[in-house]
C-alpha cells in the first residue's frame, strides 16, 4: 500500500519530463545537448526550462553535434561548472573519444543515457549496447528500473562524481522508451530538498589565470601509468560512496533503490536471476508466481557497472544454488553479454563455487515476455541440479513469435 500522503505527491508526466525535472533542480551552471530519439524530450524540456527561466545561472549551449556537446562540456566543467547532457545510441558513440578526455581530466560531468540499439541496421529501440560500449571509458554507469529511479539518481550521482576524493564523470543509464516516454506516476524532486542533499559544486582544481594549472597535458610512459592507477583508485573509492550516497537520499526523500545492489526476495533464494535495467520489473513479476508456488527464487538488480561491485555480488549469491544472467547486449566474438562476463569472472576469483548460465536478450527492442524469463528459470533449475556451468546463448524467441 502507498501511503496517501505520499500519493498526494506523485504526479503523472513522461519519464524524460520528470528526468528534465531532476536535472533543472540539481542546479547545472552548463548544460548541451543535441537532440537524438529516444534523448530528445529531455532536452527540449531542458530548453523550455530555460526560456521560461527556470534554472538560474545556467546556460544552455545549441550545438551541431555529440562530439561538440561533450567537448562544450569539457571546458565548462574545467572552469569548475556543474554540466550535464543527455544522448543515446550513435550519439553516445560519436562522443567516444571525448569520453575518456572527459575522465582522464577527471571532470566530473553527469550525463543521461536513454539507452538505444545501434546501428547497423538502423534501430531505434531499446538494448544497452550503447552504454556497454563505453565501459572502459573510465565514467561510473548506474543503471535504472524505473522513471523514480531515474530521477532520484541523478542528484547522487552529481554528489558521488564531485566528491573530491573522486573525481569522475558519470552516466544514469535508463532505458530508452521503455521508460524515457512512459507516462507513470512519480514524486518530482522537491527543490529544497535537493538543495539540502547536494551541496554546491566546489573543485579542488580548476582553470583558473589567477592560479594556471594543465588539464590533460602530454604524458611521458613515467608518468602516464600513474594516472591510470588514481584513476582506477578513484573509481574504488566510489564503490562506497555510491553506498553511502544511495542511504542518505532515503533519509533526506525517503526512497531507496539500492546502492551498488538491490535484492528482491534474495535472502533464502535458490535460483538467482541477475540483470539490469527495466526488465527487472517484468522479472519480479514472475518470480512472485514462482514464489506462490512455493519456488525459492530471488532477483539481483546490478545498479552500478562501472565501477563493478565484486564482493557485494559475491557476497550476495553465495548461498544460492545458481544464478542465471539475463543481457541486454552482446559482445560479439564471445557470444557472452558484459555482466555475464563480469560476473563469472568475479564469482572464479572468489570462494563462491555456482553454475552461472547467461543469456543476451532483448536486442533492438524485442519483447521479454514473462514465458521466456520463466523458460530462463526452468533451465536454470536443471543446472542447479546438474552442477555445471553453462555458457552464453541467445534466448532464442523465433518460435514464441511465429
Amino acid at each position: 500500500m502507498i501511503d496517501p500522503a505520499y500519493r498526494k505527491k506523485m504526479v503523472v508526466v513522461e519519464g524524460s519530463y520528470a528526468v528534465a525535472h531532476s536535472a533543472k533542480v540539481c542546479r547545472p551552471n552548463v548544460i548541451s545537448a543535441y537532440p537524438i530519439t529516444p534523448q530528445t524530450h529531455i532536452v527540449e524540456h531542458l530548453s523550455q526550462f530555460m526560456a521560461d527561466g527556470e534554472i538560474p545561472n545556467c546556460e544552455y549551449i545549441n550545438v551541431e553535434a555529440e562530439f561538440s556537446a561533450i567537448s562544450a562540456l569539457i571546458g565548462a566543467s574545467a572552469v569548475g561548472a556543474r554540466t550535464y547532457s543527455a544522448t543515446t545510441s550513435q550519439g553516445l558513440l560519436l562522443m567516444h573519444e571525448a569520453l575518456f578526455n572527459t575522465s582522464g581530466m577527471r571532470l566530473p560531468v553527469v550525463m543521461t543515457v536513454a539507452n538505444r540499439a545501434i546501428s547497423a541496421p538502423i534501430n531505434i529501440w531499446n538494448d544497452h549496447q550503447d552504454a556497454i560500449a563505453q565501459r572502459d571509458t573510465g565514467w561510473i554507469q548506474l543503471y535504472v528500473e524505473d522513471v523514480q529511479e531515474a530521477c532520484d539518481t541523478l542528484p547522487q550521482l552529481y554528489k558521488i562524481a564531485e566528491d573530491n576524493e573522486i573525481m569522475v564523470p558519470g552516466m544514469v543509464c535508463m532505458d530508452g522508451f521503455i521508460l524515457s516516454h512512459v507516462y507513470e506516476p512519480v514524486v518530482l524532486l522537491e527543490q529544497d530538498l535537493t538543495d539540502n542533499f547536494l551541496p554546491t559544486f566546489q573543485p579542488e582544481n580548476i582553470l583558473d589565470p589567477e592560479d594556471p594549472k594543465t588539464f590533460g597535458a602530454f604524458a611521458t610512459p613515467d608518468t602516464y601509468e600513474e594516472f591510470r592507477y588514481l584513476h582506477e583508485q578513484a573509481m574504488q573509492k566510489a564503490l562506497s560512496k555510491i553506498e553511502t550516497t544511495a542511504k542518505e537520499f532515503e533519509e533526506v526523500f525517503g526512497r531507496f533503490h539500492g546502492g551498488l545492489i538491490d535484492g528482491y526476495m534474495l535472502d533464502d533464494a535458490e535460483i538467482i536471476v541477475m540483470s539490469m535495467g527495466s526488465i527487472l520489473g517484468t522479472v519480479k513479476d514472475v518470480v512472485d508466481e514462482y514464489r506462490a508456488k512455493g519456488e525459492k527464487i530471488g532477483v539481483l538488480k546490478v545498479r552500478s557497472f562501472r565501477p563493478f561491485p565484486k564482493k557485494q555480488i559475491c557476497e550476495a549469491v553465495k548461498n544460492a544454488h545458481a544464478v542465471v544472467v539475463l543481457d541486454k547486449n552482446i559482445s560479439i566474438g564471445t557470444n557472452e553479454g558484459a555482466l555475464f562476463t563480469e560476473t563469472k569472472s568475479c564469482l572464479y576469483n572468489s570462494k563462491v563455487r555456482i553454475p552461472v548460465i547467461g543469456y543476451t536478450v532483448g536486442h533492438g527492442g524485442r519483447d521479454i515476455r514473462v514465458e521466456s524469463i520463466a523458460k530462463v528459470i526452468e533451465e536454470t533449475k536443471k543446472v542447479a541440479k546438474s552442477e555445471i556451468t553453462v555458457e552464453s546463448q541467445f534466448l532464442d524467441l523465433r518460435e514464441e513469435l511465429l
